[in-house]
C-alpha cells in the first residue's frame, strides 16, 4: 500500500474536507482528490461519502482511518525517540504501575514532573499484570517486586508496609481497639483475598478476615479501600504511603503491620540513555527522599 497515499488520506479524514487537507500538506485540491481516488481504486472500497458541507467516513473509510492514525502515533513516538539525545524532554513515555501505588503515590505527584516538561506525553497504565518491558510493552515499570525480566536496568525505591488506618470521626463514633482481638467490635475494610497484589498483604488479609469482625467491606483495589476508609466506612487496611497525602487518617494498632513491600523501578537496558527515563526516574527519586523526609519529621 502507498505510504504517500495514505498519508494523503489520513489529512483528509482528520480535516474532512479536501481543501482543508491540501492547505495542511500543501497540495492543490485536485492533486489531494486524485489521490484519495487512487486509494479507493486499489482498495476497491469508497472510502468517503460526498457531501455539500464535506466529506464523511464510510465503515471501510473509519476502518483504515483507526490504522492510520495508529501509525501517526507510532511515527510521532518513533520521532520523538530519535530526537531524545536532544537537551529537550519531550514525546511519549508509558509508565505501568500497580493501581494502588499509580493513583494513591504516583498520580498527585505528577503536577511537579509536568511543570518541569510540560511536553512530556505520558501514558500510565495501572494494572497488576506485569508488563513486558523488553517487549515494550511499557517504556518503565513501577512494580512492587524486583522484575525478574533479563536485560532490565532496576533500582530500588522504597519500602512500603500494610497498616490499619481509620478517620479520627470513625474512631471518635465507634472506639478505638486497643488489640487484634478488638477488632471483632469494628468493621474491616480490605482488598478482596482473590483480588491481584503482593503475597505478604494478601498474607496479613487472610490473617485478619480469619478473626471474628462485626463487619466487613471488601474492594478489588486499594483506592477504593481509602475512599471507603475516608468516608468512615470503618478500619481500611492501606500501604502505608497514604498517611503523608492523608495526615487526617489516623494509624490504628501500629504493631499490626504486613512484611515489606519493596518497591522497585525498572527499563529496558536499551533506553539507559532515554532523556525520558532519566527525567521520570529522578522525579520519582525526588518524590521518595521527599516522602521519605516527611515521615522523619
Amino acid at each position: 500500500m502507498d505510504w504517500d497515499k495514505l498519508r494523503i488520506f489520513h489529512a483528509v479524514a482528520d480535516a474532512g474536507s479536501l481543501t482543508h487537507a491540501g492547505d495542511v500538506l500543501k497540495l492543490s485540491q485536485s492533486a489531494v482528490s486524485r489521490q484519495i481516488r487512487a486509494l479507493e481504486e486499489g482498495l476497491d472500497s469508497i472510502l468517503f461519502h460526498r457531501h455539500a458541507r464535506g466529506l464523511i467516513l464510510t465503515e471501510q473509510g473509519e476502518l483504515l482511518f483507526e490504522a492510520t492514525k495508529a501509525m501517526s502515533r507510532t511515527l510521532e513516538s518513533t520521532a520523538a525517540r530519535i530526537r531524545d539525545a536532544e537537551d529537550e524532554v519531550f514525546g511519549e513515555l508509558r509508565v505501568t504501575t500497580t493501581t494502588g501505588f499509580g493513583t494513591l503515590f504516583l498520580a498527585p505527584r505528577l503536577p511537579s514532573l509536568y511543570a518541569q516538561y510540560p511536553d512530556l506525553k505520558i501514558d500510565l497504565m495501572l494494572e497488576e499484570r506485569v508488563l513486558d518491558l523488553p517487549m515494550r510493552e511499557a517504556d518503565v515499570a513501577i512494580r512492587m517486586k524486583e522484575p525478574s525480566q533479563a536485560d532490565l536496568i532496576r533500582k530500588r525505591l522504597m519500602t512500603v508496609n500494610m497498616r490499619l488506618y481509620a478517620t479520627a470521626e470513625y474512631l471518635r463514633a465507634n472506639g478505638t481497639p486497643a488489640t487484634l482481638e478488638d477488632l471483632a467490635d469494628f468493621r474491616l475494610i480490605s482488598q478482596n483475598i482473590s483480588s491481584a497484589q503482593v503475597s505478604v498483604g494478601a498474607q496479613l488479609i487472610r490473617e485478619l478476615n480469619a478473626r471474628p469482625v462485626r463487619s466487613s467491606f471488601t474492594v478489588n483495589n486499594y483506592f477504593g479501600v481509602l475512599q471507603a476508609v475516608l468516608n468512615h466506612l470503618g478500619i481500611g487496611l492501606l500501604p502505608d504511603y497514604v498517611s503523608e497525602d492523608f495526615p487526617d487518617l489516623v494509624h490504628v494498632l501500629p504493631n499490626v503491620a504486613s512484611g515489606d513491600i519493596p518497591v522497585f523501578l525498572a527499563y529496558p537496558e536499551e533506553l539507559r540513555h532515554s532523556r525520558r527515563i532519566s527525567a521520570f526516574r529522578d522525579f520519582v527519586v525526588e518524590e521518595i527522599v521527599a516522602y521519605r523526609r516527611a515521615r522523619q519529621m
